[in-house]
């Protein structure tokens, strides 16, 4: 049973739109993690904190990762020394301080990520082909109309609304 099946039709439709996004985000994230693990022997996890390095090819600080990747600096450590330990991930040290350290995708680790992501696209792409190209587009305007809205009221609200 998904979260979308707990709404029942006297509940306000702001709350059943809210459960379908929510369904139709684990749905496709559930296809995208059991690709990864089948087709790469990757947990989703592994993946992003790889494309948060292909974004940035000078590499990143652990604190850095752990930010962008909104999780704690132990998860980015774990998945760093499993990633080092298969060649994909290498840690420097940074300049003037002796306990950071920077990581960045080796050449390997890059060439890897290239044949994940090309995948992961398609699955992605995939998951909305039931849609126009006009309704993809509408769908995209009106989700960030929604997203512009929370913004906006996250900066209202302040720093503790994050």
């Amino acid at each position: 049973m998904d979260l979308e099946a707990r709404a029942h039709s006297e509940h306000a439709h702001e709350l059943r739109l809210w459960l379908r996004l929510l369904t139709c985000s684990q749905l496709i994230e559930k296809r995208v993690r059991t690709g990864l693990r089948e087709q790469f022997d990757t947990t989703l996890p592994r993946f992003d904190l790889m494309a948060q390095l292909e974004r940035h090819p000078d590499g990143l600080k652990m604190k850095e990762l752990s930010h962008r990747l909104m999780v704690t600096g132990g998860n980015v450590t774990g998945i760093t020394d499993q990633l080092v330990a298969e060649g994909l991930v290498e840690r420097q040290a940074v300049d003037g301080d002796r306990r950071a350290f920077r990581v960045r995708l080796t050449p390997g680790g890059r060439s890897a990520f290239e044949r994940m992501a090309v995948q992961h696209e398609q699955w992605i792409v995939a998951a909305f082909e039931g849609l126009s190209p006009r309704e993809l587009e509408q769908l995209h305007k009106l989700l960030g109309q929604v997203k512009q809205h929370q913004l906006d009221i996250n900066q209202r609200l302040g720093p503790e609304a994050e």
